[in-house]
């Protein structure tokens, strides 16, 4: 017969648990492309839907390994995020900002150009 989960966590040392909360917030914070759609509870239909591409796209997106920032931009957005881009040096994490510039300065320009 199976034991309760929590059963098992009540008899580990505290070192032990204190590991496997540090991995589980570890793998909370990473998540593939369509494990993040799936969490959000959507269906690759309807994230198609608002991005105006057909399901086969999503499906293919998902298991990309390489994909244009500016496509993953525009999905992570369709999904309720930002995209931001962290280089991680041994001395520390740096926010690659020159995306978010562009971005906005082509905003700015697609704007000067409707006017």
């Amino acid at each position: 017969m199976s034991k309760p989960f929590k059963n098992l966590l009540n008899n580990m040392s505290p070192e032990r648990r204190e590991r496997i909360k540090i991995k589980t917030d570890v793998l909370k914070n990473e998540m593939a492309l369509g494990e993040l759609r799936q969490a959000l509870d959507l269906t690759q239909e309807e994230l198609a839907k608002s991005l105006h591409l057909k399901q086969a796209a999503i499906s293919k997106f998902e298991h990309q390994s390489d994909i244009y920032l500016s496509t993953l931009r525009k999905i992570l957005f369709a999904m309720g995020a930002d995209l931001k881009i962290i280089a991680h040096f041994p001395d520390g994490d740096v926010l690659v900002n020159q995306f978010t510039d562009i971005r906005r300065d082509s905003d700015s320009n697609r704007k000067l150009a409707v006017s």
